[in-house]
């Protein structure tokens, strides 16, 4: 090879390393925070510990709207088996008492907000990209007093960490091909013990998201602490202990810590395609890290404004309803989720990434996802028949409302935005 042209291979190689290092910075939460000192604060966003990017999702509570009785269904119905007794599709009487929740869960991913105003010492008002609003209250430690940290990477400062005081409002907006000096994010595969792989953003002990992080624990009679960056995988021994093995070929037998014992908080794993999966500890096996594709990532501008849920929904009679849908007299955007649990695994889907759902029992539904996955969730009002309607506006949300109970329902089909 002469030398002119080993120098061109050089120059080759050094500018894929930096194109690459460039690219795996891409998709990190960026905006600017006004403080209640008058600073505005440009940079790198880190919430709460394990928020680092667009996909990943705030979590808390928000109001459900209260159901109109005179458009209920005609059909009247008993639940078999129960001293609950089910009335239009609402509980009036039973064990507890307890007829109708005014609030449900919420979680919205960073890349649909366009701005958060702390509202109080524990709720925030989100304005997103459609313009909707929406009041989000505590219900973790993602909004409010009990924000773990808030951590801001400037230019000019470095790393500046927050309190949940300090902040006025926060702009969000497309950062382009930043750079971080708190690593980048963990990719990678979990494998559990009854419910399969999944494959995406990897946050360990809903703690250590960046490849900067560290696990710890102790090797023997050692106290060792291991960057994330260095390793190749994690696998669990027993409930005590877990192996983990480095890129190097290096393996060490950790123990006497909650990152790799059964103290451990559980590992989510988000993906761009469908939203999170949470494994808790009992139903982990192995996490193995991986260079992510371009594809997993998805940056600020790819995510719309969240627009209304529209499909067709069919009864156990054949009689179709097509219209803007209002699904368990809750979610009626698509980036609002819909939650439920598989083989002692939780899954947050998001609504804007399901391609139907279909009635399986009381108990459970087929979800099926736009890019061909299913999955059959139960253990939660979104798909059993603790369900609080599913509401059509076949004319537009001013028109005529028609509400499904969940005894009646058989199916529905989504439009894809």
């Amino acid at each position: 090879m002469s030398g002119t042209n080993g120098k061109i291979l050089l120059l080759t190689l050094i500018l894929i390393l930096f194109a690459s290092m460039a690219w795996a910075d891409k998709g990190r939460i960026y905006g600017k925070i006004y403080t209640d000192r008058g600073e505005v604060l440009e940079g790198v966003i880190r919430w709460d510990k394990n928020e680092v990017c667009w996909e990943d999702m705030i979590d808390g509570t928000k109001e459900r709207e209260r159901p109109k009785d005179e458009r209920r269904s005609k059909r009247k119905k008993y639940k078999d088996g129960s001293s609950k007794v089910r009335l239009f599709g609402f509980t009036v009487f039973g064990d507890d008492n307890n007829w109708y929740s005014s609030t449900s869960q919420a979680a919205i991913s960073f890349g649909f907000i366009k701005r958060l105003t702390v509202d109080g010492n524990n709720s925030a008002e989100i304005l997103l990209k459609s313009g909707e609003e929406v009041l989000i209250q505590s219900g973790s430690t993602d909004l409010g007093t009990a924000v773990r940290e808030i951590i801001i990477e400037t230019d000019d400062e470095g790393e500046l960490e927050l309190e949940w005081d300090d902040i006025e409002y926060i702009e969000f907006m497309d950062g382009g091909d930043v750079k971080s000096s708190m690593g980048v994010r963990i990719y990678g595969t979990v494998t559990t013990d009854r419910a399969g792989e999944y494959t995406g953003w990897i946050c360990w002990d809903m703690d250590e998201a960046l490849t900067d992080d560290i696990i710890d624990g102790r090797d023997r009679r050692r106290k060792r602490k291991i960057r994330f960056e260095k390793i190749k995988s994690i696998e669990k021994i027993s409930s005590q202990a877990s192996e983990v093995v480095t890129k190097d070929g290096k393996s060490f037998r950790l123990d006497d810590s909650n990152d790799v014992d059964s103290g451990n908080r559980g590992i989510t794993v988000s993906d761009s395609k469908m939203g999170r999966v949470i494994v808790e500890w009992d139903e982990f096996e192995k996490l193995e890290i991986l260079d992510p594709p371009s594809s997993a990532y998805k940056h600020y501008n790819d995510f719309d404004g969240g627009e209304r849920l529209f499909g067709t929904v069919y009864d156990e009679d054949g009689e179709k309803y097509t219209g803007i849908i209002r699904w368990d007299n809750d979610e009626e955007y698509g980036w609002e989720i819909l939650d439920g649990e598989y083989r002692g695994v939780d899954f947050d889907i998001t609504m804007e990434s399901i391609k139907s759902i279909e009635k399986l029992s009381r108990r459970s539904s087929r979800i099926t996802l736009f890019d061909g996955r299913d999955f059959r969730l139960r253990e939660s009002n979104d798909v059993n028949d603790d369900n609080k309607g599913i509401y059509v506006y076949p004319d537009g949300l001013n028109g005529d409302e028609v509400v499904l109970e969940w005894e009646d329902f058989d199916h529905v089909e989504f439009k894809e935005n």
